[in-house]
């Protein structure tokens, strides 16, 4: 029997096409049709994998959470001996969570609307909050840390605050805007002033959750 002329359709394939997509021409480039083109099948038999576009979406950010290290968490009943301090935990995930989002930036405004039903976000949610209980913070505030994280790194995946300062020096007249006379340059140290404006705000919230963690009542 002759071989098929291209690989059999999947879920995986579906969705790994539909994100180099949308990472290469954004959100709205994502059509049935579009991506039918992409994987030279016809557009109906997308909907034997996905009822709808949706769904298809979902999927697609469950793929790149999936990409997020959680090592540092530990397993559910994991000895207290081996896991990794919440604080450097939290900083561990949060710098592998950013480097997902950031290696798929247009994804990041659907990936915000929160976890749904996804098992990956799901996953990572769990672990998250589960950790912070283990080591003795309480589980509203779990929680609250964990939704805190959460804004801070999709945050700063959403967009470069350096690129978005034109480079043109005329743009920044001294008489309306006295201190940015060289905010023209910013966009040509974007890498540097994006990253350190992370790594700056990442430690200046775990330097206040660990002060926070002094005060709470005394761990058994």
């Amino acid at each position: 029997m002759a071989r098929p002329r291209t690989p059999l359709l999947s879920r995986e394939r579906i969705v790994a096409a539909a994100l180099r997509l949308i990472d290469d021409e954004g959100l709205d480039a994502l059509s049935t049709r579009r991506l039918a083109t992409e994987l030279s099948v016809s557009g109906p038999s997308l909907y034997n994998h996905f009822a709808t576009k949706d769904e298809l979406l979902d999927a697609v950010v469950d793929s790149v959470i999936g990409e997020v290290d959680l090592s540092m968490f530990g397993g559910a009943g994991a000895p207290a001996a081996d896991a990794t301090p919440w604080a450097q935990a939290l900083r561990d995930w949060a710098r592998s969570y950013r480097a997902a989002l950031a290696a798929h930036p247009n994804i990041v405004p659907v990936l915000a609307q929160g976890p749904g039903r996804r098992p990956n976000a799901l996953r990572l949610a769990d672990a998250v909050f589960g950790h912070l209980v283990e080591a003795g913070w309480p589980r509203g505030q779990a929680t609250r840390i964990g939704a805190l994280m959460r804004y801070f790194v999709t945050g700063s995946a959403l967009a470069s605050f350096a690129a978005g300062f034109p480079a043109d020096a005329q743009v920044y007249d001294a008489a309306d805007y006295p201190h940015l006379g060289e905010a023209h340059r910013l966009a040509g140290h974007r890498g540097t002033v994006d990253e350190g404006a992370f790594e700056t705000g990442l430690e200046a919230l775990l330097d206040g959750l660990a002060l926070r963690y002094s005060r709470l009542p005394e761990r058994c």
